[in-house]
């Protein structure tokens, strides 16, 4: 059933045939209608951009129309804090409140060091509800230097008390270690 490749090549013979004498202009032809060939936008697609325009448009219409709606601001209505006072001010408070969310979430909590953090937590939200008063206290009665003292001391002392915890936690922790170890040996 198998031919040899070599028997059938000795019968072929080649055909000439030749191209018509436009050949080459009908390809270009041809050529030109499939590259420049305009395709429909009238798909998927085409719905979808024109939904995410009217969604774009609406989103921002609503963001414009709320803000013009919200009426006059009243100076006496609006809530001074530390951060609105000045650019200084807002990157001290950020940078304490900052360290001090930083300081909370390195914490370990375990049952050997459940007391201490209790005892410092409380404190810390003492400092945090005393921020609070000072807070408004500033509202109350405007700008002071006093106050504004006040609350800087303030996030600088709950600061260093959770530095504080964190060094007496690595103490506790150093020291439940080498008890392990002396009682392993």
């Amino acid at each position: 059933m198998s031919k040899d490749i070599r028997e059938i090549m000795k019968k072929y013979t080649e055909e000439k045939t030749s191209l018509s004498a436009n050949h080459r202009s009908k390809f270009e032809l041809r050529l030109q209608k499939e590259v420049h060939r305009q395709k429909s936008s009238k798909g998927i697609y085409y719905w979808l951009q024109i939904a995410a325009t009217i969604v774009l448009m609406l989103s921002v219409g609503l963001g414009y129309y709320s803000s013009n709606t919200s009426g006059p601001i009243d100076p006496q209505t609006k809530d001074i804090s530390l951060g609105s006072l000045s650019p200084e001010l807002k990157s001290i408070e950020s940078y304490y409140v900052n360290s001090i969310n930083y300081e909370i979430s390195q914490l370990d909590l375990n049952e050997n060091n459940k007391e201490i953090l209790d005892g410092y937590l409380s404190k810390i939200n003492e400092l945090t509800t005393e921020y609070k008063s000072l807070t408004a206290e500033l509202n109350k009665k405007g700008v002071n230097d006093e106050i504004i003292n006040a609350l800087i001391n303030n996030l600088q002392l709950r600061l260093q008390l959770l530095q504080r915890l964190k060094k007496q936690l690595n103490e506790l922790k150093q020291l439940n270690s080498k008890q392990n170890e002396i009682q392993q040996t």
